[in-house]
């Protein structure tokens, strides 16, 4: 990274939408082999930078310049060409091919004059790039077979592919356990090492801290800092984010006597959930940890109504219920936060104020037609008491950051006045700034009396937000751990099957 020319330079440059100003006279360098974090709030600038480093997108003014040579980028494959690669956080794959034919996509190699495809000259190619990394991965297996961690590996391989010297990366762990992000560092290590310049963009600052030699720092379009990660504490990194000194408050629990939701023996035949049983409280966060694939997930589906439960029961405020439908856990209270947000929590086109109201429509409607004056009274509150930022109930919800994407989601359920909220991994792909309104939105919820179940993969996560945690494993409940044995340790002891340090007691 010593060298003089460097291998990326962003100089000067600005991007402008009618009305906007995305980005405003940004300027940095990133070296060869080196590991750069770009780093901000959800619309910092971060993806326009990153769109039009890889053809997406024209700037207003500036320049991009590779290895001290300006390049003018008017398409995605002009910056392949370039011998830069974009991964992005939303995997770009076609399901239904392989994984040599999602990796020689646009530009398949052909034999007999460019008529027929080449299939076996790109299973060969394909192989020989994926040997680099991971040469477990098979060429010819159709790419839907896949866990996310390999689809994301078959990314970098494309990248290598094409012999790329710039690799931009989106949010690359978003999906990835421990375990699978580990082997992402060696290779992302492995490419650095051999000249390859790495842009990596993420909201996990552990794993920042980790792979990093240097960050950018972004808030409102511009730069307001860089800094070499070896040497500087995480918080001034995310002051720089978000303006301002984040305060981590301690744990407050709210929890009363009074029992909201008791599930006894809950199993499903066609998910993971075996034999589950725990109480609820009013006023109670419960956590629930454990690896991906260990059936959390699949338990808040249960008590959602989204699955069918085969055994057990469950009950609320003492009545048991059996939902046959979410509409039936909805009208007894129940509201979930899936964690595929995009995908199961929001219909992108309608506004923030039509998805507040999809669950509780039957309330706003008279003669088939929406009382749109009542609905908008009703959103309005709601989402100013969850801080919507920017407050345009009327706009499309897909063009809000994640983090007020999952205020309006938390809204439409206070809206449905639902007692019962489930969290998904409520915080992921959520930048520093809107974590902390996420976890403080959640403690106030608390407060009020709503009762809450939040899983997520993040352990410090479920530590602050917890008065107990439900640890899972194989399906099952492997511990319970109140307060006073929560640490990050514990819960790993019980999640991992045969775990030799596993010493805590249940309590």
């Amino acid at each position: 990274m010593s060298q003089s020319v460097p291998r990326l330079r962003f100089e000067g440059v600005t991007k402008e939408f009618p009305g906007v100003r995305a980005l405003s006279d940004v300027t940095f360098e990133v070296a060869a082999g080196e590991i750069h974090a770009l780093l901000g709030e959800n619309g910092a600038g971060k993806s326009t930078l990153l769109r039009i480093l890889s053809g997406g997108l024209r700037p207003t003014a500036g320049k991009v310049l590779v290895d001290g040579r300006e390049l003018v980028l008017r398409k995605p494959i002009q910056a392949r060409a370039a011998g830069i690669a974009m991964i992005h956080q939303e995997l770009q794959q076609v399901q239904h091919l392989t994984v040599a034919q999602n990796m020689f996509l646009g530009h398949q190699l052909t034999r007999l004059g460019g008529l027929v495809v080449d299939r076996a000259g790109q299973e060969r190619r394909a192989a020989a790039a994926l040997a680099r990394i991971d040469p477990s991965i098979d060429p010819a297996a159709p790419i839907r077979t896949l866990k996310v961690a390999q689809r994301q590996i078959v990314e970098i391989a494309r990248a290598l592919l094409d012999e790329a010297r710039i690799i931009a990366m989106d949010e690359p762990t978003s999906s990835l356990t421990p375990s699978e992000f580990d082997r992402l560092a060696e290779i992302v290590a492995d490419l650095a090492a051999g000249g390859v310049s790495i842009i990596y963009v993420s909201h996990k600052m552990d794993e920042v801290f980790r792979i990093g030699h240097r960050a950018t720092i972004m808030r409102d379009g511009a730069v307001v800092g860089m800094r070499a990660l070896a040497g500087v504490d995480q918080k001034e990194i995310v002051s720089l984010m978000v303006g301002r000194e984040l305060s981590q408050e301690p744990h407050r629990s709210f929890a009363t006597d009074e029992v909201k939701l008791e599930a006894n023996g809950l199993g499903s035949a066609v998910s993971r959930v075996r034999n589950i049983s725990f109480r609820l409280h009013k006023g109670e966060v419960l956590g629930i940890a454990g690896l991906v694939g260990s059936g959390r997930s699949e338990l808040l589906r249960l008590i959602a109504g989204a699955d069918r439960r085969s055994a057990g029961t469950l009950a609320i405020d003492g009545k048991p219920v059996t939902f046959r439908s979410p509409r039936e856990a909805i009208a007894a209270g129940v509201g979930l936060c899936p964690e595929e947000r995009k995908r199961e929590g929001i219909i992108p086109l309608r506004s923030m104020t039509s998805n507040l109201g999809l669950p509780s429509l039957k309330r706003y409607t008279s003669g088939g037609l929406i009382a749109r004056r009542k609905l908008d009274k009703v959103a309005e509150r709601h989402l100013k008491g969850v801080n919507l930022r920017p407050f345009l109930p009327d706009r499309p919800i897909r063009l809000f950051s994640g983090g007020n994407q999952q205020k309006g989601i938390i809204a439409r359920w206070l809206a449905a006045d639902s007692q019962i909220l489930l969290f998904d991994e409520p915080t992921r792909g959520i930048d520093v700034g809107a974590k902390s309104e996420i976890h403080a939105l959640i403690e106030r919820l608390a407060s009020e009396g709503h009762s809450i179940i939040v899983v997520s993969s993040e352990l410090p996560e479920v530590i602050r937000l917890s008065d107990r945690v439900l640890v899972m494993r194989e399906g099952e409940l492997a511990a319970e751990l109140s307060s006073d044995g929560l640490t990050e340790q514990a819960i790993v002891a019980h999640a991992i099957p045969g775990y030799a340090g596993r010493s805590t007691s249940q309590s």
